[in-house]
């Protein structure tokens, strides 16, 4: 523990407060577990709010369409408060903002839970997106200050499965509830979770925090806010809106002029809300990169799968979560073997055959059809799922094989920037591509939207594949310090 000690002073960086100096065995074994709450809460919090939609829209007295406010609030506000998170977590420490993340969350999701009307719910999902903020890019940085490099591909893997878990089980969890229960229980199923984080949190999360602190870039935070804000929302209410093509394109123009306004601050200020110098670090840029663009393909694959289950083949909500939740299931069978494989054949290898391989199964998925039989599609989820799995664990520990412990929230912060980015591309992509090839979605006949999901699905898939150039910028030894590949040593292959 002194080497550690030693080695975080140097950076100017604290190591858990008083007590909590010596991070004990059982308080490291715990961690993945109190991180993953966090995610688990988060993840499965947007999915089964989306089942929900049209019950709550019937319950508030008000059109689906207006229920566009509640999500896309929840978005708006993770933009805003993500890029201050690593500040946040610097100044206060990561378990007092990890907890406080938690708490607000759970706050807001009582909140929702007893709203009367849309204005109301809309302001509890800001709140409650306030709290989900801090979750992602918090819980990163406890994990890689805690974890030596050789020991984060383990823990990372097991801290991932909760954000394919969630997604798998929103729909059969939400369409239960609908079905048998007050929508309002939608928002009360994390209540306990969150309590439980809470008290284990505030046991067990060592409280990092930097020495030495900088003010919080307020200019910086006002022109990256709004401008990512304001994206967000466009990709949010993408293809659902009454806004004409001009206003959304001025939207985008605004955003992009913010966002643009931000790249000049940061080189006039030393310390800006983002550190993007970070991307400097080659192998952090291809993972932030390389999740940005395989996201645009593999990201719309939830949003088209139950289309392609519910409207094409006619399963009901419940039957198409189940065919999706083999995906959860291998990710978690299957965690074990993604650090062998990634020691074996390095990060660079891995990364660009399973990006590949990703896009082949989307083709796959593009043949499901009547005839197609169901455990057929479980086999098909399942491989799918460890695939997603390697490629997700894979990029978001390649992001910190180079960063150095005092360069770790800003890394973080960076990182989930991004990937929140990234999932609101992905599923504009989807929606963008299924509107393309379904113009009419409402009158379409069955084999017309079963032709049309495939066709967007076959686009998703060259996009998928595509992405893997990003990833031909790694050399073989990239990441070593992290996967422990040796470079030149046969692989067996």
């Amino acid at each position: 523990m002194s080497t550690r000690r030693s080695r975080a002073l140097r950076g100017g960086l604290a190591l858990p407060e008083s007590d909590d100096i010596a991070l004990t065995a059982t308080a490291k074994r715990l961690l993945p577990w109190l991180v993953a709450v966090g995610f688990f809460m988060e993840s499965l919090d947007t999915t089964i709010l989306n089942t929900a939609v049209p019950a709550i829209a019937r319950a508030l007295e008000v059109p689906p369409l207006s229920m566009k406010a509640v999500l896309a609030s929840y978005t708006l506000s993770l933009a805003v408060f993500i890029p201050i998170s690593g500040w946040m977590a610097n100044r206060f420490g990561t378990r007092r903002v990890f907890a406080s993340a938690i708490g607000i969350f759970t706050l807001g999701s009582f909140l929702c839970g007893i709203s009367n009307n849309i204005h109301l719910l809309v302001a509890c999902r800001i709140l409650q997106g306030s709290g989900g903020a801090m979750m992602l890019p918090v819980g990163r940085i406890t994990m890689v200050r805690t974890f030596a490099k050789s020991e984060l591909i383990n823990a990372m893997s097991f801290v991932a499965i909760p954000g394919l878990v969630g997604p798998m089980l929103g729909p059969v969890i939400g369409g239960a509830i609908i079905g048998y229960f007050h929508w309002s229980v939608i928002f009360f199923v994390n209540i306990p979770i969150g309590l439980c984080g809470l008290v284990l949190v505030y046991r067990h999360l060592p409280n990092y925090r930097e020495k030495r602190n900088y003010p919080l870039d307020i200019i910086g935070l006002v022109l990256f806010g709004s401008g990512i804000a304001l994206l967000s929302y466009v990709l949010e209410v993408f293809g659902e809106t009454s806004l004409s093509n001009r206003e959304m394109l001025g939207l985008l123009g605004i955003s992009a002029a913010l966002l643009a306004a931000y790249g000049l601050h940061t080189k006039r200020t030393a310390h800006p809300l983002l550190r993007l110098k970070l991307l400097g670090i080659r192998t952090f840029r291809v993972a932030v990169s390389g999740n940005l663009f395989t996201r645009l393909g593999i990201g719309g694959i939830p949003f088209l799968l139950p289309l392609l289950y519910q409207v094409g083949l006619g399963f009901s909500p419940i039957q198409s979560g189940l065919l999706i939740m083999p995906q959860a299931f291998a990710a978690m069978s299957l965690k074990l073997t993604m650090p062998l494989i990634l020691k074996k054949f390095g990060y660079r290898s891995v990364l660009i055959s399973n990006t590949i391989m990703l896009g082949v199964m989307i083709m796959v998925f593009a043949t499901i059809n009547h005839d197609t039989p169901v455990w057929l599609i479980v086999m098909m989820a399942f491989i799918y799922g460890f695939l997603t799995s390697l490629q997700y664990t894979s990029m978001n520990t390649l992001a910190y094989a180079d960063v150095g412990e005092h360069e770790a929230s800003g890394a973080s912060t960076i990182a989930s920037t991004v990937q929140q980015l990234a999932v609101s591309f992905g599923i504009a992509t989807a929606s963008l591509a299924a509107a393309l090839f379904i113009p009419d979605r409402l009158r379409a006949t069955e084999g017309q939207m079963i032709h049309g999901i495939h066709l967007a699905l076959l686009c998703l898939a060259a996009l998928t594949i595509v992405s893997t150039i990003v990833f031909a910028r790694l050399r073989a030894q990239d990441g070593a310090s992290v996967s422990q590949h040796k470079a030149g040593v046969p692989t067996g292959v």
